[in-house]
């Protein structure tokens, strides 16, 4: 666990120590010895915030002690922390702190501070996680697909299933998965956008209906965690143990592969998979 704890943190610090420069989600995640794509989800489910809006968070405290405390134009405390205009640094520091810059640099002004995250997981007792290791080969996906935004993407992915139904896609696709690949690529915006898959199982001797596309995944070794009850709270519970309790306290296996999968097998059951290899020390 100490690995994985220290890992998040020298993350946090190297965000923390170059909050003035341009921080990529690669270096960041680099840090924590982890892709972007899983440090991104991980970050989400143990902050309940995404890498975005903590940055955002940390840069605007930062920017409102600068203005309450020292001489510094407005607009070189807009720059200094990332902002392409005076226009966009107000609206933001508005947003956060609930007066303008300029009230800010008033004496007895009022701000908000959000302190640097500090990473400690804890041992509060036992819990139980149900899971199996599941090796399959290759099998490809088809699909509805769209790229969505790691800041966004909790309240936009819904939005995607929801419209899919509504036009009628549920009779193309059934909507037997939910796919999450990464972009791989720069196009994807440096590891901060990946695919979505709304998709059932593909077979070659199919056709691919027209807005549709494919995806591949390698043979493999799948971690999968099963869920009972309705969702999406019984799925997101379980989402938050996969990453929280049983990932830093797994030493037989490690992350493997740049995607994830949940399974609908019906109503209240379905499974979350994870790809995973036997971690370096077990092979």
């Amino acid at each position: 666990m100490s690995s994985w704890t220290e890992g998040l943190q020298n993350a946090l610090q190297y965000i923390e120590d170059n909050l003035t420069e341009e921080l990529n989600i690669e270096d960041i995640a680099a840090k924590a010895y982890i892709s972007p794509f899983y440090f991104q989800k991980i970050f989400n489910v143990l902050c309940g915030f995404t890498v975005g809006e903590y940055i955002r968070n940390r840069r605007l405290t930062l920017a409102a002690e600068e203005l309450s405390t020292l001489d510094i134009k407005v607009i070189d405390t807009a720059v200094k922390y990332g902002y392409d205009s005076p226009d966009s640094f107000t609206r933001a520091f508005m947003k956060f702190h609930g007066i303008s810059p300029s009230a800010a640099k008033k004496k007895g002004a009022n701000i908000k501070s959000f302190a640097p995250l500090k990473i400690k997981l804890t041992l509060e007792g036992g819990t139980m996680i149900e899971y199996k290791i599941v090796e399959k080969a290759a099998f490809t996906i088809m699909g509805k697909c769209r790229r969505f935004s790691a800041d966004t993407s909790y309240t936009e992915i819904p939005k995607f299933w929801a419209e899919h139904y509504s036009n009628g896609g549920g009779e193309i696709i059934k909507g037997m998965f939910g796919a999450c690949v990464d972009g791989n690529d720069k196009d994807f915006n440096n590891g901060k956008e990946f695919n979505y898959f709304i998709s059932d199982l593909y077979f070659p001797w199919n056709e691919i209906p027209d807005g549709c596309t494919t995806h591949t995944f390698s043979a493999g070794l799948w971690a999968v965690f099963p869920y009972r009850g309705e969702c999406p709270k019984a799925l997101q519970d379980v989402n938050t143990k996969i990453w929280t309790e049983w990932l830093p306290n797994c030493k037989e296996y490690e992350l493997d592969g740049n995607y994830n999968l949940e399974f609908y097998v019906e109503k209240e059951y379905g499974e979350i998979w994870v790809p995973v290899r036997l971690a370096d020390n077990k092979n």
